[in-house]
């Protein structure tokens, strides 16, 4: 059910064995995102339940999911960047069928991370099957 972008970073990641190599990966693929426009940084598209501060904008086109994001703190954007992956341009149908915590799972993430940042992870991918089925009503 994953996307070939999720994928290809399941790929990497298992080829990256140390979790310092993996966290690092985690980090690049934030830096790598565009930052969300200041603009966007409001309350209501502030993700509650997070740790550091985090926003989601949601699109819809054409019947597909996508979603800007972005947060200060780098491995937090790291998160929405794998999110991005594992959601951006699926139906909105399918946005509620995907097993988040299995797909997350096959990278290692939810042991390695704190409970804070599970928490937060939980929470942004909550925000996004609420959007997709309003959106999809």
């Amino acid at each position: 059910m994953a996307t070939p972008a999720f994928e290809e970073i399941v790929e990497t990641f298992e080829f990256l064995d140390d979790w310092e190599d993996r966290y690092r990966h985690v980090i690049e693929l934030g830096k790598a995102m565009a930052p969300l426009d200041d603009g966007l940084k409001v309350p209501a598209l502030k993700v509650n339940g997070c740790a550091s501060q985090v926003w989601l904008h949601p699109m819809v086109s054409e019947g597909r999911f996508d979603f800007a994001g972005d947060s200060d703190a780098m491995i937090v954007r790291g998160l929405i960047a794998i999110l991005h992956a594992l959601y951006a341009g699926l139906p909105l149908a399918e946005v509620g069928q995907v097993d988040a915590a299995a797909e997350l799972g096959r990278l290692g993430l939810t042991d390695h991370l704190s409970a804070q940042r599970s928490n937060g992870v939980r929470a942004m991918v909550e925000r996004i099957r609420i959007v997709a089925q309003g959106d999809a009503a």
